[in-house]
């Protein structure tokens, strides 16, 4: 699962050598698809860092992968339909050059009619009592199992596929009831006010319970996957043309883009809520304070919406049956234009609701700080990035670094004695806001070297001789720390300005793309979207790839991640890890890293929550690694009360308590009083802070550096 984990990139916005591909305006979707292949081509061809060449062995690698997309579980084609597939393994090479879509077209059209098929068939198997005492075995490893070669084995894999699902939704009506009795337990025990009401299921009514839910959930897989149109399946199919190349090399259609640049700005223009799909319906989920849904005082969370009206002078479009993301492109638009939505609410009253869009923030993509009280009484800062973002579009844009920047100058007033920059789970953003983040922390110097294919190495450098925080520095990071995250734990490493605590090492993405929108090749105004592609890649001032390597932590902290297969070094199209001669720079060494890590160390071998974190860990590695469960309920029944007995010896972990102490910034203080979404999460990341071991740690550093 992770190793095709895709993360944010970015993006230098260099001048392109001008390609001119002509193509006529196509007419039709079969012409559209067709142009857009040898686009891709093409673009690849000329663009790419390390062009491959398109030939028959290029051909089976897409072919494998494509199939890897489209049916892991190997639970949708028939072994006869890989026996025809297979006769073109050789041939996509060609189909890519040509604009060809017989590959494409046969399988996806063969992928509809096994879906009509195998929904037929499950409601069927639905229709009637599943026998959970029959002893069989369900394949969990898909490479272990071969596609089905009948009818039958068809129907079997999709029963075993169905039972196994049964007996799962079983064991968690079982463990929700363990949870009410254990509150109930604690209630009465404490002699506080007794409301809770236990609803104690018999094996059969959880069956019947269960079979319902699964049903259910079985139902609307094959309906959202109908409401699929063929072009969203060729996204699929171009990417695995692209991502042979490298994995971060992608094809987006033109709603992909949007979705991307919404992300990378951290903005969308809406009405600020979250919409919900549930058996068939669209529902509104929170409303963010202040945005336009918030601000009407009519709509409310749970409100089903029925219709959409985008524009004053469109009609209305019924969205019942629509999926979700198809809706929430009705509901956005531009900045200061009318939308108006038909809700049914609670009491099944039907109104209409208009509302004028505006932006409305991502924050959960932006920086925030908040200062750490140590035991010791002394005051650290922290501060969260989730996201390199920027806006490269709006000038007043947000953008990480005067988001930094911000923070840094609330947590100086506060007179902190240390600053930790928590980068776990960041994937990247934009390059230059790198520079811009370094300039905070120390003076000018190079960042990082940029390689193109043509073998240029251009160097960037931060110009700034004014760093606004000059005192301890930690970056926290772990292997999902990648790309933009990466070059600046890298150089803050080379220069010795900040010590890097985490996982043994980071993803390992040192590569940089660029969008080029294929438009730009066609006479026409439609949007063919857009490539996504590798032009350059990344080295440290010491001259060291960060692909594949990542930075490897000054002081190594195993975590969850770090026992499963996470990072750029597990996908088999990965660049690979290369050198190039350091430029000149002078380390200006902070901190004794030795006796730094030492104390880490013996912290850690008497660290009891620590060493209950790598066996949890590991007992899931294991069970990650297992290939097949049995099927007979009181067999599976057995695993699940081998697991629940682990899980128990493990929950401690939900009840660490770091004994830090959090504050928020002034600022922060006012709007919890006047935002009630923002004090919810304000709370929740109070809650997951105190939970944190690997920050008691990041504390302890800060706090014995100098």
């Amino acid at each position: 699962m992770f190793k095709r984990l895709k993360l944010n990139t970015l993006l230098l916005f260099i001048p392109l050598t001008s390609l001119v591909f002509c193509f006529n305006t196509p007419k039709n979707d079969d012409e559209k698809m067709s142009t857009i292949m040898v686009s891709v081509k093409n673009t690849l061809s000329y663009l790419h860092y390390s062009p491959k060449p398109i030939n028959d062995a290029f051909s089976q690698e897409v072919y494998n992968h494509y199939f890897e997309m489209v049916d892991s579980s190997k639970r949708y084609f028939m072994q006869s339909d890989m026996e025809e597939f297979a006769k073109h393994k050789t041939k996509l090479d060609d189909y890519l050059n040509q604009g060809d879509l017989t590959f494409y077209k046969l399988t996806i059209d063969r992928l509809y009619q096994r879906v009509d098929e195998i929904n037929k068939v499950t409601q069927d198997i639905l229709s009637k009592p599943i026998n959970l005492e029959e002893d069989e075995t369900f394949i969990l490893e898909p490479k272990i199992k071969n596609n089905p070669g009948s009818a039958k084995e068809m129907r079997d894999e999709w029963r075993k596929y169905i039972k196994y699902n049964i007996l799962q939704e079983m064991e968690s009506l079982t463990a929700k009831e363990e949870i009410q009795k254990e509150k109930k337990d604690s209630v009465q025990k404490f002699k506080l006010k007794d409301t809770i009401k236990l609803e104690i299921l018999s094996q059969d009514e959880k069956r019947v319970k269960a079979t319902a839910e699964v049903k259910d959930l079985v139902t609307d897989t094959f309906r959202r996957f109908k409401k699929r149109n063929k072009m969203d399946w060729f996204t699929v199919y171009m990417n695995s043309y692209t991502e042979v190349f490298d994995p971060h090399t992608n094809y987006y259609s033109p709603k992909n883009k949007e979705d991307f640049d919404t992300q990378f700005k951290g903005k969308v223009i809406g009405i600020g809520a979250i919409i919900q799909e549930k058996k068939g319906n669209l529902y509104l989920g929170a409303l963010t304070i202040g945005a336009p849904a918030w601000k009407s005082k009519e709509l409310t969370e749970g409100d089903k919406i029925l219709k959409v009206r985008s524009k004053p002078n469109e009609e209305t479009v019924n969205v019942v049956g629509m999926l979700s993301d198809e809706a929430v492109r009705l509901i956005r638009g531009e900045k200061g234009t009318k939308v108006t939505l038909t809700v049914e609410k609670k009491d099944k009253s039907v109104k209409d609701v208009t509302m004028i869009r505006e932006e409305v923030a991502i924050e959960d993509t932006f920086a925030r700080s908040i200062i750490v009280n140590s035991p010791k009484g002394k005051k650290y800062g922290l501060i969260s990035l989730p996201s390199f973002n920027a806006d490269f579009e709006d000038a007043k844009g947000r953008n990480a670094s005067d988001d930094i920047k911000n923070e840094l100058i609330k947590l100086k007033a506060q007179n902190v004695e240390g600053v930790i920059l928590d980068l776990r789970n960041n994937g990247g953003g934009s390059l230059t806001e790198v520079g811009d983040i370094m300039g905070l922390f120390m003076n000018a110097g190079a960042y990082v070297q940029v390689k193109s294919g043509d073998g240029k190495i251009n160097t960037l450098r931060n110009k700034t001789n004014t760093p606004l925080w000059t005192g301890p520095l930690v970056i926290m990071q772990n292997e999902l720390s990648a790309s933009a995250s990466e070059i600046l734990a890298g150089a803050m490493q080379d220069y010795g300005r900040g010590l890097t605590i985490g996982s043994p090492q980071s993803f390992g993405k040192g590569t940089v793309q660029t969008f080029v929108d294929l438009n730009r090749f066609l006479n026409t105004n439609d949007d063919f979207g857009s490539l996504k592609l590798t032009i350059q890649k990344f080295y440290r001032v010491s001259g060291e790839s960060t692909q594949r390597k990542g930075i490897e932590s000054d002081i190594k902290m195993n975590d969850f991640f770090t026992y499963i297969e996470v990072g750029e070094r597990y996908d088999d199209y990965a660049l690979a890890w290369d050198k190039i001669p350091a430029v000149s720079y002078t380390p200006v060494n902070y901190f004794s890293l030795k006796a730094l890590e030492a104390e880490t160390k013996g912290r850690l071998e008497t660290n009891k929550n620590y060493q209950l974190i790598q066996e949890s860990a590991q007992w899931k590695e294991n069970l990650d690694k297992e290939e097949t469960i049995s099927l007979q309920q009181d067999k599976f029944n057995e695993v699940m009360k081998v697991r629940k007995a682990q899980i128990k010896k493990f929950k401690v972990l939900d009840k660490f308590n770091n004994g830090l102490k959090f504050t928020l910034n002034t600022d922060e203080v006012l709007r919890e009083k006047t935002d009630e979404a923002f004090s919810k999460k304000t709370e929740n990341w109070r809650k997951n802070l105190q939970r944190d071991l690997y920050l008691q740690e990041a504390v302890n550093v800060v706090a014995s550096m100098k």
